[in-house]
Formats: C-alpha cells, sequence, structure tokens
C-alpha cells in the first residue's frame, strides 16, 4: 500500500511514536506573530527556559496589529521584539519591513516541499500549497516548539479533493474553495487533511493554490495541501536554485512527496467547476453559499480586498482589473490591504495602488486588523462588509457586523456598485 504525501512527511519527521495514532514530528520551521506568541514566551521565561531550539529556524513578524492601535497591543509587540533580540532571532520581520504572516513567509522562501510547519494561527495550513505539512496549533504546542523544534499530531488521515473542469471566466480560487466548503460543510473535513489535486489545481498559480489551502481551516480541516511541481520550483527558484543544478533536479527531488496512485484515503470527493460562478457567503459559517448572481443588489457598507487569503499580487491586479477607469459607490467605503511590504511597493511600481486610489479606496499598510475585527476597518453594529478574508463568523470584523465572503474581483465590482454585484460588467 502506498502513502500519501502526508503520510510520506510524517515518516520523515517522526522522531517518537508513544502511542499508535500519536507522531511527534521534528520541525522545519516555527512560525511566530504578536497575538498568539507573547503567550508561549512568557511562559517560557517564568520556567527559566528562555532559550530556542535553533533560532534560524524560527521567523517571527509583528502583522494582527500594525502599527500597534493602543498600549495592550504595542506591549504584544514589544514582548516579541524584546524575545526576538534576546535569542537572536535573525528572521524577525518589524513593522516597515513586515506583511501578513502567510503572505509575508512563503514570499521570503521559508516554506519548500516536505517541510514540516507550525504556528500559533489556523490559517497556517496555507503553506500545504507548496506540499508542506503546515498547521494551526495553540500557544502550549508553540512552547514546546520554540524549546525543543517538535510537536505531536495525530497520525495523518487524508481527504483527497479532485478537481476537474474549466474554471469560467471571472471565477477565481476563492470560488473554488467556497463551493467545496459548502459541498462538504465547516466539519466535513475536521480532524482531517484536504489534499487538492487534479487539472484545476496543476493550471493553478501558487498564489491562487494558497487560497485553496488558506481555507481548509474552514472545512475543519488540520490542513490543506497540493502537490509540488514546476510551477512550485518556479516560485521557489531564486530561493533554491543554489541548491539544484537546474529546475528539472528540483522536481525531480520534490517529486518524491507526490502521492502514491495506491494510497488509501479516509475519503475521495470529485469537484467538477467547469459550471461554477462566482460565490459569496450569506450567513455566519464559510458554507453557507450562494451565487452572486442570486445575492446581487444585496447592501454593503464596507469593502474590503486584503488578508492571508487574498491580498497577493494576483489579487491585486484582479480586482484593479475591474477597477481600472472607474469610482467607487459613495455609499460605501473601500479599504485594500497589500498583504505585505514587497507586495505593495510592486503594486505601486505597476500603477495598480493609484488605481485603487483614483477608484476611492483607503490603502493601508500591510496587516491582518481587520480580518479580525482588531483595526483598520472594524465595522460598527448592523454594518455589512463584503471582503476577501476568509472567516465570516458572527462578529468577526466588528461586533454586530455581517462579513460576506467573496473574491477579490466581486469585492472589487462590489465597490463599485455600492452592492453585491458580478464582476462581469466591469472587467477591462
Amino acid at each position: 500500500m502506498g502513502n500519501t504525501i502526508a503520510e510520506k512527511i510524517f515518516k520523515a519527521h517522526r522522531v517518537d511514536q508513544p502511542a499508535k495514532d500519536i507522531h511527534i514530528l521534528s520541525l522545519d520551521a516555527v512560525f511566530c506573530h504578536e497575538v498568539t506568541t507573547p503567550a508561549a514566551i512568557l511562559d517560557l521565561e517564568a520556567r527559566s527556559k528562555d532559550r530556542v531550539f535553533d533560532p534560524d529556524k524560527i521567523k517571527a513578524v509583528i502583522d494582527h496589529v500594525s502599527p500597534a492601535k493602543d498600549t495592550k497591543t504595542a506591549e504584544q509587540g514589544k514582548i516579541l521584539r524584546d524575545w526576538a533580540r534576546r535569542n537572536n532571532i535573525q528572521y524577525f520581520f518589524d513593522i516597515g519591513r513586515n506583511g501578513v504572516c502567510h503572505a509575508l513567509f512563503p514570499e521570503k522562501g521559508f516554506v519548500r516541499p516536505g517541510y514540516t510547519i507550525i504556528m500559533g494561527d489556523s490559517h497556517t495550513c496555507t503553506h500545504g500549497a507548496f506540499g508542506a505539512f503546515a498547521a494551526g496549533v495553540g500557544s502550549t504546542d508553540v512552547e514546546v516548539a520554540l524549546l525543543k523544534g517538535v510537536c505531536t499530531f495525530n497520525a495523518p488521515r487524508t481527504m483527497k479533493i479532485n478537481i476537474t473542469g474549466a474554471i469560467p471566466e471571472g471565477v477565481y480560487a476563492k470560488d473554488v474553495i467556497l463551493s467545496i466548503i459548502a459541498k462538504i460543510g465547516v466539519n466535513g473535513a475536521t480532524n482531517l487533511i484536504l489534499e487538492f489535486t487534479g487539472p484545476v489545481v496543476a493550471a493553478m498559480s501558487m498564489e491562487s493554490r494558497m487560497t485553496l489551502c488558506n481555507m481548509a481551516v474552514e472545512a475543519g480541516a488540520t490542513s490543506g495541501i497540493c502537490y509540488p511541481d514546476m510551477i512550485t520550483v518556479d516560485y521557489l527558484w531564486d530561493f533554491i536554485k543554489d541548491e539544484f543544478k537546474t529546475k528539472k533536479k528540483a522536481l525531480a527531488e520534490y517529486s518524491k512527496w507526490i502521492s502514491d496512485p495506491d494510497a488509501e484515503y479516509e475519503r475521495v470527493m470529485h469537484h467538477d467547476v467547469s459550471g461554477l460562478e462566482p460565490l459569496v457567503t450569506v450567513g455566519y459559517k464559510p458554507d453557507q453559499v450562494k451565487t452572486v448572481r442570486e445575492m446581487e443588489g444585496t447592501r454593503v457598507d464596507q469593502v474590503y480586498i486584503g488578508s492571508c487569503t487574498n491580498g497577493r499580487m494576483e489579487d491585486l491586479r484582479i480586482a484593479a482589473q475591474v477597477l481600472k477607469g472607474k469610482t467607487i459607490s459613495p455609499n460605501v467605503r473601500a479599504i485594500v490591504s497589500p498583504a505585505t511590504t514587497d507586495i505593495y511597493k510592486t503594486a505601486l511600481e505597476e500603477g495598480i495602488i493609484e488605481i485603487f486610489m483614483e477608484a476611492g479606496f483607503c490603502v493601508t499598510n500591510p496587516t491582518c486588523g481587520a480580518c479580525l475585527g482588531m483595526s483598520n476597518g472594524v465595522l460598527a453594529l448592523g454594518e455589512v462588509c463584503a471582503a476577501t478574508t476568509n472567516r465570516n463568523f458572527q462578529g468577526r470584523m466588528g461586533e454586530g457586523g455581517m462579513v460576506h465572503l467573496v473574491s477579490p474581483a466581486t469585492a472589487a465590482a462590489t465597490a463599485i456598485r455600492g452592492a453585491i454585484a458580478n464582476s462581469d460588467g466591469f472587467r477591462g
């Protein structure tokens, strides 16, 4: 019997197996941000264990409230900043050279096929797009990981989703993952790894694959994962070219992580996206989904483009194509937050920031703030936001606020119309 990609990664990293279904894995990377890591830092200090297993394998960023909005958030940042200095954490990204963690760390080449990665953030599953096992964990697990470089997981059980057909024009990775979550439900992949395969995934950019894997957790999954291929190699090439003589050799090495043809799965789902339309969430769970066509004209107060789901260059380009030469409705406010400072710089160089500003968008620095209702776009009681973020839980972007999850194209069209709108009539 063959192995899935997750099983291969577990076998390669297992350092102990205290019970049949319990695996202790060595970690290739531990990612940190200023919301969840300080609790681990303070506890390690209290236990006189203020040290790390390997400073080069730890990457840290201030991103959730960037810059700090009050004394409390400033203190969180200070704890992380001081700890990074004490422990010689070279890869610490402070305000001004930072970014949303799950966009920044891949951009810096910190994610590779076959890696094991943890972070105290549920959307760590994003990094599975590279053929890595990446999972969000609690602060206690982060504490152990920082000190010992290991983490404990249940035996990997995988659900394979074979995505077939041809994605229609105006439909994007965000619509694809929303359609999958709508089909299997928010608990449909609980304690499973979602393995995304098929010709649609093979044709996707790394940015789109990251969008798929990013929202695997919204179906309850521990992680999302894609097969590494030449698209993966091309994305990573500037970081790995000293390790491999050619891209072909890199691909040969990374291909060992692809699931075997006779691997066994908990479930296999075939998902044809040929007839898929742009989608939008309608309630307070990400599996409550309707087509944009059905929701067209629904009032919104705010449009937000950004986050670890849809704040990358690909996303900004898609939105800018819709917005170019147009102005947003006077009845809405619109915010765009490029996911990293490098993305901001590229968008500026390409004239995309100008397109957003001329349309009437407020352009902010990279931050997670609006997505979880902490800063830079919080909703008032009763307000409605069309957002390219990943969660529409009640109060997610502000107490009493409603969030409709959409693609960047739909968000841009909605900003122009002042209500939920399809991008068909706006794309240049």
